[in-house]
Order: C-alpha cells, then sequence, then structure tokens
C-alpha cells in the first residue's frame, strides 16, 4: 500500500510511531509497525499521516517540510529536542520546549548581537528572532507590537519573558541605568508573585503585561508593568507538595539576625500559613551549608532540599535585595516590604476557641498572645483593637435612612478564621500591588511613540482539585485562544480572500460558546456568581445549582459525574460542574467560589487597617478608605466582584493586543517530572493541538506567512537601485525586480496591495537585495532587460489586439451592411408581392389577346365590331395595369377587377363562338376555350397553393407559440426543481453541519480524555470511555439508527479484510454478495484515496485517474447512497463505453492552447468501471485494467461520474475495441489474465472465448 512508504500512525504514549498500510478497512488503515514487524494494529484514517523520506531530518522551521501535518510536527519537534535545538518555528510562531537544564551560549551576550537586525528565518528560531522581528515590525510600521508568551503551567514562559525584555533593552537600550531597572524588576516581582506547584517548581501565580515603550527614535524611554489575577487563596492555603510565595521562604532562609530578630522569624514550618504544604527550601549543595540549622524545617532535613537550576532561596534572597536597589528602593522601603511579609506570616498564626458562654462567640488561645502582638506591632496595629477585630462584626442599624447604634456582632471560631484570613489575603494583595506601583515608578517615561509589550499569564490549568482561581485563569486562556484564532487563522484567511490569492479555507475549533457560558450578561457563570454573592444569605451550593438548571443543556457545561476521572465521579452536583475548555473538560468545585469572589474586608478589620499607626500600611489601603463611608450605606449589594474586576481588566487587555501588532511564542512542557531530555511524545501533541499549532499547519498548506506592501518594498530597495528603475511604479517595480532575481512563482503571490511570501522565502529575497555591489549590478542588469522584454511584448500586443480590433470592425461593418440588405429586400418583398403577382396574371392575360384577334382576322362577318371590342378589352388591361403600377393595390381589389377582364373575356370569346361558323374556326374557338380552361386551373392550383402557404404559416405561428408554452413550462419546471434542490441542498448543509458538529463532539471528547489522562495517576482512575465499551451495550438513537441500517444489509463487511473482498469479487457467483463486496471494494479506495490527496506533498498537484470533468461533478453531485448494488443487479451488468478530451495536469500549464490535449476512454462493466485507457499526443497510451491496476483507475461509480448525462461522451463498442486493440490492449488484458492480475469482468470473458 502506498507505494511501501511509512506512515505516521497514533501511539498512547509517544504521540506517533512509524509503520506500513498492510491493509484498507471500512474507515481504518491496518498498520504494521516498523519497530514490531508482524504485529498489527487498527488505526482510523484520519490520525494517519504520511512521513518524510528521512524522518530523522529536521528542518528550522516546519512549513519547510514535504508534508505539514501534526505527526510531521511532533517528530520535527522530538528530532530538533534530542540535540539541545528548543525552538522551533511554524512559519512565524515560536515553539519553544522547555529543556530543564541551562543549554551553554543558547542566551550568550554574542548570541543577542548576532540577532539583531536579521530577518526572521536568515538565523536558526529563538525567543531573539522573535523579539527583533517584532522591535522591526514597530520600527517599520510605526505601531505597537505585542508578544503573546503562552502555555502550559511549567512549559517555560516566565523564562522566554524574561529573554525577550533582556534582548529588547541589551540591543535597543539606550545605555542607561533604566535599561538596568527593567531587567532587574522581574526577580522581585516573580519574589512576591511566583510560587512552587506540582507541575512547575517556579510558576508566575499572576498574570502580566511588561510593555517596554520606546521614543521617536526607536530607543527604550521607559516601562509599565500591568498585573492580573493574584492567586490569593495561596496565601492561606496550599497542597502537600506545593508552597506559598516564594518571598516567605526567601526571607526565613536569607534574612540577616537583626532582620530576623526584628522580624521574629523563625524556620518555615512554625508558620500555619506555610507548614501545610511544602516546607522545604531550594537550594544547591553549597547554599544549603549556608542556612543555619535553625532556619530549616525537620522536612527539609529529613528530605533534603529541592533542586531547580533556576532557583536558589537563599541566593535568590540576596540577588532580590540587590534588585530593589537597583530599581531605587531603599533600606526603609525595603524593610517595610519584609514587615508587612512577616505581619502576615504571624496573623496566620493567630489561634481562636469557643468562650463556652451563651454568647457563642470565640476568643484568642492563650498562646497566641505573643504572635498576636507580633502582628500587631509589625502591622502598626493597636493589639487589643486587632483582638476585638478579629472575635467580632460591627453592625450597623440604620432608621429611616439615619445612622443608629453601632452593634458588635460576636463571630464563631470558622468565622473568626475567615476573617483571618481573609485580611491576611487583603494586606498581602495591596502589598503585591504596591510592590507593582513602585517597580513601574522606577522605570518612568514622559512620552512614548510605540510600545512592544510581552504578555505573561498562567497557562491552562487542570488538577484533580480546580477552584475558582483555575476557573479564572483557564477562562482567560479560553479568551487569548479566541485571539489567536482570530488573529492567525480568521485574519489571515480574511485578508487572502480580500487580496483575491485563492487559498483553501482551514476550519478550526470556535471557542466563542465557552467564552459567552462564562461572560455572557445575566447567564454568564460570572453574572450567576455575582447575583449570588448579593443574595441575603449565598451558597455555593445554591449558585452550582443555578449554574445547571440555567444551562440545562449546554454542550460545553455538564455535571461531574460524566467526568473520566474517577475521582469527580463522587462530587455531587450542587458541589461542582464541568467546562469543556478548548483544551479538555475541566471539573470544578464551587467550594468558596463565592467567598473568593468577594474582594472586600468586613468593616471592622477594614477600618483597622485603614487608621494602622504604620504609614506604609496605611498608605497600601488608602485608595480603598475613600469609599468606606458609601459601602456601609450601600451594605451588602455593594461587595466587591474579582470575576468582574477581572474580566473588565482582560478585556481592556484584549482591546491594548487587538490595538497591536502580534507575535506568538507556543511554549511547551517536554514531561511532567519536569526532568531534562525526557520527551512524552503523547502529551506534546496534545499541547500542540490545544495551541491550535495544527490548525496553523493546515493554514500554512498553502498559506503565505511573510507578506509586505508594494510601496515599502519599493522604499525598502529602491536605494539599491539607479535613478531609472526608482521612476517605476511600486507594483511594477517590485515585479521587475522579481523576474530579474528568477524567484519561483510558487515562492510568492501578488495580491491588490502586497506581495506574499511563502515560509523562509522574504528572507532569502531579503539576503539577495542586500548581497554585494558587484551581485546587484548584475541584478540592475537582468531587471534592464526583462523591462526592455516585458515592454516589447506589451507593444507586440498592443500592435496585434489593434489589428485585430480593426479586422473586428471591418467584419462587423460588411455583416449589419449584409443584414441591412437581406432585410430591406424582404420588407420590399412583402410590401409589393400582391401587386406583382396581379401584374403576372393581367400580363398572362393580355398575351392571349393575340390568339383573340387571330380568331377575329378568320372571321367573315362582324370584324369591325369584335375588334373595336378585343380592342377596348386590351385598353382595359392595359388600364389595369397601368393602375397596379400607379397606385398601392390589394391583392383582393386586384383579384375583383381581373376577374371582371376574365369575364369579359369570356363573353367575348362566346359572342365569337356563336359567330362561328365554319368547322376550322369551331376547332380554333375550342383549343382557345381548353386553355382558357387549364389557365382556370392553373389560377386554381396557385390560389390552393396560395392557401397551403397561408395556411402552412398558420400552423407554423402555432407551433411557435405551443415551443414558447412548452418553454415556460419547462422554465417553470426547471424553477421547481431548483426550489426543490435548494431545499435538499438546505437538508445537506445542516445534515454536513450536524456531521461538524458531530465530530466537533468527538474531538472536545479525545481532548477530555487525553487531559483526564494526564491529570490521572494510573488507569485504573480513568473511567471506561463508552466509544470502548462492547457496541452491544450502547445506547441512544444513533445505536438504533446504526442497527437498523444494519439490519437492512444483507451482509455486514466492515470487517473484511481489502484482500478478502478482492478475492470474493474475483471468485463469487453470488449475485448479490458479488454487488455488496464491489460496492464496499470501491467505496474504500474512494476513502484511501481521499486520505491520499488531503496528505499530499506540499505544492504538487493531486494524482488524477478520471478527468477534472468527472471528479469536479462527483464533488458537486454527490450521488445517493444507494445503490450501487441494486443497481448492478437491476442492470444486468450492462456494457458502456465513453470517451471524453483529458489533459494531464502537469500539461495543463505548459500548454495554455491544449494541443496537448488527449483522450480518456472507460468501458463500465456494471456500475464500475473495467478498462481505462488515456491517449496524449507524444506519449505512450496508458492501458489499465480492473484487478491489475485499481489504484491508478478511476474509483467512482457510473452514476457519480456524470458521464450518461454528457452529451456525445457515450460511444459504441466497436470504436471502444478498434482503439483498445491498436494500442495493444488485447495482449495487456491477455497478460493480466494469465498472471491472475486480472478481475472477472466481461472484457476477460470475451477475451477468453476468443483465445478458446
Amino acid at each position: 500500500m502506498d507505494d511501501g512508504k511509512p506512515v505516521w500512525a497514533p501511539h498512547p504514549t509517544d504521540g506517533f510511531q512509524l509503520g506500513m498500510i498492510v491493509d484498507i478497512g471500512a474507515d481504518t488503515l491496518t498498520i504494521e509497525p516498523l519497530n514490531h514487524r508482524g504485529k498489527i494494529f487498527l488505526a482510523p484514517i484520519n490520525q494517519v499521516f504520511p512521513a518524510e523520506d528521512d524522518v530523522n531530518k529536521h528542518v528550522e522551521d516546519n512549513c519547510s517540510l514535504m508534508y505539514l501535518n501534526e505527526a510531521t510536527l511532533l517528530n520535527n519537534v522530538r528530532v530538533r529536542y534530542s540535540k539541545d535545538l528548543i525552538y522551533t518555528f511554524v512559519a512565524n510562531i515560536l515553539i519553544a520546549v522547555n529543556p530543564y537544564y541551562d543549554i551553554p551560549k543558547l542566551y550568550a551576550p554574542e548570541t543577542i548581537k548576532s540577532y539583531q537586525g536579521r530577518s526572521l528565518g536568515t538565523l536558526p528560531p529563538h525567543v531573539y528572532a522573535i523579539a527583533d522581528k517584532a522591535y522591526r515590525d514597530m520600527k517599520v510600521l510605526k505601531m505597537s507590537q505585542s508578544i503573546i508568551v503562552s502555555g502550559e503551567s511549567g512549559a517555560g514562559k516566565t523564562e522566554n519573558t524574561k529573554f525577550v525584555l533582556r534582548y529588547l533593552t541589551t540591543s535597543y537600550g539606550t545605555g542607561q541605568d533604566i535599561d538596568e531597572r527593567i531587567v532587574e524588576a522581574n526577580p522581585l516581582l516573580e519574589a512576591f508573585g511566583n510560587a512552587k506547584t506540582v507541575r512547575n517548581n517556579n510558576s508566575s501565580r499572576f498574570g502580566k503585561f511588561v510593555e517596554i515603550h520606546f521614543n521617536e527614535k526607536n530607543a527604550v524611554v521607559g516601562g509599565f508593568v500591568s498585573h492580573y489575577l493574584l492567586e490569593k487563596s495561596r496565601i492561606c492555603m496550599q497542597g502537600t507538595d506545593e508552597r506559598n510565595y516564594h518571598i516567605f521562604y526567601r526571607l526565613c532562609a536569607g534574612a540577616s539576625e537583626d532582620i530576623r530578630d526584628m522580624l521574629h522569624l523563625n524556620s518555615p514550618d512554625s508558620f500555619r500559613y506555610l507548614n501545610r504544604g511544602c516546607t522545604r527550601y531550594f537550594s544547591s549543595k553549597e547554599s544549603d551549608k549556608q542556612i543555619m540549622q535553625n532556619r530549616k524545617s525537620p522536612e527539609h532535613v529529613k528530605a533534603g532540599a529541592l533542586k531547580d537550576p533556576l532557583l536558589d532561596d537563599l541566593g535568590d534572597f540576596n540577588r532580590m535585595c540587590v534588585a530593589m536597589k537597583k530599581i531605587g528602593l531603599d533600606d526603609t522601603e525595603k524593610l517595610n516590604l519584609f514587615r508587612v511579609v512577616a505581619g502576615v506570616l504571624h496573623l496566620g498564626n493567630i489561634d481562636f476557641e469557643e468562650t463556652g458562654s451563651t454568647s457563642g462567640g470565640c476568643v484568642l488561645k492563650n498562646q497566641s498572645s505573643q504572635t498576636l502582638q507580633h502582628c500587631a506591632e509589625l502591622l502598626g496595629l493597636d493589639q487589643e483593637d486587632l483582638r476585638v477585630s478579629l472575635t467580632t462584626r460591627v453592625m450597623l442599624t440604620t432608621a429611616g435612612g439615619a445612622k443608629g447604634t453601632v452593634i458588635k456582632v460576636p463571630l464563631k471560631v470558622e468565622q473568626a478564621n475567615s476573617a483571618r484570613d481573609a485580611l491576611a489575603k487583603a494586606v498581602y494583595s495591596r502589598l503585591f500591588d504596591h510592590v507593582v506601583t513602585r517597580v513601574n515608578q522606577c522605570f518612568p517615561f514622559e512620552t512614548s511613540s510605540n510600545f512592544i509589550g510581552v504578555l505573561d499569564i498562567a497557562g491552562f490549568e487542570y488538577f484533580e482539585h480546580n477552584s475558582y482561581e483555575q476557573f479564572c485563569i483557564n477562562y482567560c486562556n479560553e479568551k487569548l485562544q479566541q485571539f489567536f484564532n482570530e488573529r492567525i487563522l480568521k485574519e489571515e484567511q480574511e485578508l487572502y480572500q480580500k487580496e483575491g490569492l485563492g487559498v483553501n479555507e482551514v476550519h478550526y475549533v470556535d471557542n466563542q460558546d465557552c467564552i459567552d457560558l462564562i461572560e455572557a450578561k445575566l447567564l454568564g457563570i460570572l453574572d450567576i456568581l455575582d447575583e449570588e454573592n448579593r443574595l441575603p444569605q449565598p451558597s455555593d451550593q445554591h449558585f452550582a445549582e443555578t449554574i445547571h438548571s440555567k444551562h440545562k443543556d449546554h454542550f460545553r457545561l455538564t455535571i461531574p459525574r460524566k467526568s473520566k476521572l474517577a475521582i469527580h465521579r463522587n462530587i455531587r452536583d450542587d458541589e461542582g460542574f464541568i467546562i469543556r475548555h478548548f483544551a479538555g473538560a475541566v471539573c470544578y468545585e464551587t467550594t468558596q467560589f463565592v467567598e473568593k469572589n468577594n474582594d472586600a474586608l468586613h468593616m471592622s478589620l477594614e477600618s483597622l487597617v485603614c487608621e494602622s499607626k504604620d504609614k506604609f500600611v496605611r498608605d497600601l489601603f488608602e485608595n480603598n478608605s475613600n469609599s468606606k463611608d458609601s459601602k456601609q450605606k450601600a451594605g451588602k449589594l455593594s461587595f466587591i466582584s474579582v470575576g468582574n474586576k477581572f474580566k473588565t481588566q482582560l478585556n481592556l487587555l484584549l482591546e491594548k493586543l487587538r490595538s497591536t501588532g502580534s507575535s506568538f511564542i507556543r511554549c511547551v512542557k517536554p514531561n511532567l517530572k519536569m526532568v531534562s531530555h525526557q520527551f512524552e511524545g503523547a502529551q506534546i501533541l496534545s499541547q500542540l493541538q490545544c495551541s491550535g499549532m495544527v490548525s496553523v499547519l493546515d493554514l500554512m498548506q498553502g498559506g503565505f506567512p511573510s507578506r509586505a506592501p508594494f510601496h515599502e518594498l519599493y522604499n525598502m530597495y529602491k536605494q539599491y537601485m539607479p535613478d531609472k528603475l526608482t521612476r517605476l511604479d511600486p507594483r511594477l517595480f517590485c515585479k521587475a525586480l522579481f523576474k530579474a532575481l528568477g524567484l519561483n512563482d510558487m515562492d510568492y503571490k501578488f495580491g491588490l496591495t502586497r506581495v506574499f511570501f511563502r515560509p523562509g522565502k522574504f528572507a532569502e529575497f531579503d539576503q539577495i537585495m542586500r548581497s554585494d555591489p558587484e551581485h546587484l549590478a548584475q541584478l540592475v542588469k537582468r531587471v534592464n532587460k526583462w523591462l526592455v522584454c516585458s515592454r516589447w511584448k506589451k507593444v507586440q500586443w498592443c500592435g496585434l489586439s489593434v489589428i485585430k480590433l480593426k479586422n473586428k470592425m471591418k467584419y462587423r461593418a460588411s455583416a449589419c451592411i449584409k443584414i441591412q440588405k437581406t432585410i430591406r429586400m424582404w420588407l420590399c418583398k412583402r410590401r409589393h408581392k400582391p401587386r406583382i403577382d396581379g401584374l403576372v396574371k393581367v400580363r398572362n392575360l393580355k398575351k392571349r389577346m393575340e390568339k383573340f384577334n387571330e380568331a377575329v382576322h378568320g372571321l367573315k362577318e362582324g370584324k369591325q365590331e369584335m375588334s373595336k371590342q378585343i380592342q377596348e378589352l386590351a385598353a382595359s388591361i392595359d388600364a389595369l395595369m397601368a393602375k397596379i403600377k400607379a397606385t398601392v393595390m390589394s391583392r383582393k381589389e386586384i383579384e375583383q377587377e381581373y376577374e371582371g377582364l376574365v369575364k369579359k373575356s369570356e363573353l367575348l370569346l362566346s359572342s365569337m363562338q356563336k359567330k362561328k361558323q365554319e368547322e376550322e374556326e369551331t376547332e380554333r374557338l375550342k383549343r382557345i376555350q381548353e386553355e382558357m380552361e387549364k389557365e382556370r386551373k392553373r389560377h386554381e392550383e396557385e390560389e390552393q397553393l396560395r392557401k397551403q402557404e397561408e395556411e402552412d404559416r398558420r400552423m407554423k405561428s402555432e407551433m411557435e407559440q405551443k415551443r414558447k408554452q412548452e418553454e415556460e413550462q419547462r422554465k417553470k419546471r426547471e424553477e421547481e426543481e431548483r426550489i426543490m434542490q435548494a431545499e435538499l441542498d438546505i437538508q445537506l448543509a445542516l445534515e454536513r453541519e450536524e456531521e461538524a458538529q458531530r465530530q466537533a463532539m468527538l474531538e472536545q471528547e479525545r481532548r477530555d480524555r487525553e487531559l483526564a489522562l494526564r491529570i490521572a495517576q494510573s488507569e485504573a482512575e480513568l473511567i471506561q470511555d463508552e466509544a470502548q465499551m462492547d457496541p452491544s451495550l450502547r445506547r441512544g438513537p444513533q445505536v438504533q439508527a446504526s442497527k437498523a441500517a444494519a439490519g437492512m444489509k444483507k451482509y455486514d463487511l466492515s470487517k473484511w479484510k481489502y484482500a478478502e473482498l478482492r478475492d470474493a469479487i474475483n471468485t463469487s457467483c453470488d449475485i448479490e454478495l458479488l454487488a455488496a463486496c464491489r460496492e464496499e471494494f470501491h467505496r474504500r479506495l474512494k476513502v484511501y484515496h481521499a486520505w491520499k490527496s488531503k496528505n499530499k506533498k506540499r505544492n504538487t498537484e493531486a494524482e488524477q485517474r478520471a478527468p477534472k470533468s468527472v471528479t469536479d461533478y462527483a464533488q458537486q453531485n454527490p450521488a445517493p447512497p444507494v445503490p450501487a448494488r441494486q443497481q448492478e443487479i437491476t442492470m444486468n451488468r450492462q456494457q458502456r463505453y465513453f470517451r471524453i478530451p483529458f489533459i494531464r495536469p502537469a500539461d495543463q500549464y505548459k500548454d495554455p492552447q491544449n494541443k496537448k490535449k488527449g483522450w480518456w476512454y472507460a468501458h463500465f462493466d456494471g456500475p464500475w468501471i473495467a478498462r481505462q485507457m488515456e491517449l496524449h499526443p507524444d506519449k505512450q497510451p496508458i492501458l489499465l485494467v480492473a484487478g491489475k491496476d485499481d489504484m491508478e483507475m478511476c474509483e467512482l461509480s457510473l452514476e457519480e461520474t456524470g458521464l450518461t448525462r454528457k452529451r456525445g461522451a457515450e460511444i459504441l463498442p466497436r470504436q471502444f475495441e478498434e482503439i483498445w486493440e491498436r494500442c495493444g490492449g488485447i495482449q495487456y488484458l491477455r497478460n493480466a489474465i494469465e498472471s491472475k492480475q486480472a478481475r472477472p469482468t466481461y472484457a476477460t470473458a470475451m477475451l477468453q472465448n476468443l483465445l478458446k
């Protein structure tokens, strides 16, 4: 199969494995793995992809591969990763795989210098290349740029962000202190905002958008940091193997003894906010020895330090202190920061116990008194006020709008714990806001022309237990994924369409419905949560129930018990919900959703901190104290919604991103263990699919990622060109340039306003243009030559066009004269025909007068009288002739006068007969009478002929009328058929849409399962997928439909092998089985050829086994799924022969005049083709017979080809057989029969009879 070439087939852990196609199934391919010969497995046909000829070859840009698909992308990333090449381009998008160790010289200063001003693709892929591209785009387009760094937690987003910032400040900074400050701000932000999670040792628990601002000279003038959604719940609670924010551990490990005593610090295990998670430090062997034993927790002493090449708590504390100094924080402010951090730790150690009185309140435990004192001292609070505020809550009574009395309500132990934790979160989050504000103050700027923004925000998160933080993070990632789809896929395709490039449309999963589910007004989850917060007694259970009731049938939302993980199936419906995100389904537990969504403290605590004796703490809360009175009046309804605040921030961020140019860095996590040189193919493939890389590959299959407007190219390169060329129009200038360079037409395309380049080709073009002067002189010479040639061709074409136009005008003039002459003649005839006919008759009558005179001369008596009468009659005839000539007379008038003359002549003749006495005279008169009788008969015949002509004209008119009526009826019938067809098309479109939705659901199910696999510790925790269950156990309408369809089929051939079908066709005598086998055999051929066409090599034409008109007809008019089987039986194997013109795709462009047009012959034995011929000039005839050449022959049925509807396509058997014999077909078929390769058909039977 497929010429024995290897293919990539799915593999559960490696993503894909190499194999060979050994059989074609109903919707599957049978694959034999190359590393396990003899062992075969079935793979869905849409998940099998052709492999490159050399699978160990790697390329810098994945678009340079011959086959663009997800398997070759994964293999290219794998091969590059094994060689420590962690960066790979997919067009202009950078894939960055986290190496989990320092690669020597990868980020060295000399590397930074090498990428400055270099076009994308001229140097190996690097994060510096993307940074420089953003800078150059900003400089050329005068437009701000954004770099979106995305990926899962632990994929390396934060590190890549730091490298981008370092590159921009080092390369394009002013050399002043401000450049260093921008870089040094990162350690400080990481200390307060990063933490260890199970998936990442240095996970950013907040999002940031760092803007580097440039002046009009494109030099760095300052920066600004926006931050989003700090994970506040981590301050009070962490997972077993997770830590709180780094600053807590670094302060415990690195603070000097003086500071440690001042802040009353101890080892991490002595603080509640640290000891429920991991209490070990990050340290190396050297730094671990420097940390004093009394600062280490028992866990650290027992298990040893945490290891990470980029983290060291003691060293990082010292680096953070240096960074604080560099960005302008003095020792006082530094101590203020440490004091508040320590205050938060001590606040967490305050414990409560019940009073035992009837009031039901609580008091501080005795052992917490010292802790309370430390906390109050560090935060500048009164010790007793803090005690009261933590154990009671103030209520204000109002009567008639006036302020009433203040009531202190005692709090229960649980409520006091919640109040303590809320205060800790509020203090730390405001401290973090202050840190960001101070960071922004350290690199101020007055004005800026543009900026480059780097977005580093938490990646898509999924754990066994997911809460409000994961919900907000994943909502943000949904929005960013949509932005990626719009910017890279949707806008790209719209631009191609607008510029008229004719690139095929690429389909991608639109996640707008998921975003609407979260953020829609009134019905969105965020609005439902806000409404719940406003209730007098909000609860997480009621919130979950409301979501399920309002989105009962939403595709993206479902109940926890439908999860793929067993652990989630124990969650009740009112305790959580599942959202099917773009990356997979995530189960959220709604516990604390309501609490985490409210950012407001209760009044007594807020008043306490706002009136702190410590100015630093007081300043942290001063922005909130201004609105205190209004909040007291508004009460419950004016809570501060975290979700809506985040939604507003996110929408502002996306508006900013949409207003800038964008570059994308997709970070990839190579393994879950976070170790170097371990490549887990399946989970990396899942990340690449979720990040939209596969859709980008589909687009780039025929896409042009680099583009430049004509005027821009003109301005860029006109300095290299002589004046003669710079005077050209920009479009013509570009065209001349490209033709002169001899660029391949496949590498670029001209749009309406710009030129588009294939991946990497713009860099080649740029390199050629900036080469040495000698080469440039040659280039100019070639440009001049091309211009002369093209202009001469234009002159020739214009001359020929003028001559052609002149000849056309002459021809049309002569044709007009001829038309005029003919019409005038016809009009004249129609007008004068009655008079001409009348004159002819009267002249004939006058000729007879001579015979009258002869008769009169023969009379003996009454000659004069008779002569006189004859003269009078002649005079009447002459008068009538003159009248006919002079006046316009109707046929009727002429007939009347003519009849009168005829009567007169008859009277004269009768009188002459009376007077005739002699026999001779009588005989003469008799002859005259006979002649008159003949004339009368002739006249009657003429009249009858004239009437016949009139009758014919009338009948023709009726026929024409009838034809018009039939034409109208036919049009009506066609209109009705068109309406019916439109309805059918709508129905088919609906069916296609349903199929697309079904495919989307299947794709979503696949992603959900992959995500569940990555969460699960073992396969045992997974719920068995319904798709893998026994088909007999399935239920539902689709199953019933499939059973009904199976019941209708007499033979179920879905499990038959391709070879078995072929053998059955060759040997079976059962007509129905034979027809069923033929149908299934050709169906599989169609599926296989469709797969080959979809996965063909880039920039190559698809194989053509039948003329394009035939294949186009089959695509536009899909045959009804019936019954090729019934058709074959009813047709009783009719033999039909066809011939149509055929041009090979390779000759189509070489021969625009169709001089190489050939003929395609086909012999259909029943509904399927039996023999096929192609005859082309200057080429050997191509002969094919069924059985031997199935893969090269037309796989369509006769009905699908539409040949029976083509006028003149069907030919006589004799005509086909003559050509077949002349081209050596008999010998070819005989050889096939003898080698037992030919399938039994009418042709083989006839030849065998002939040979016998």
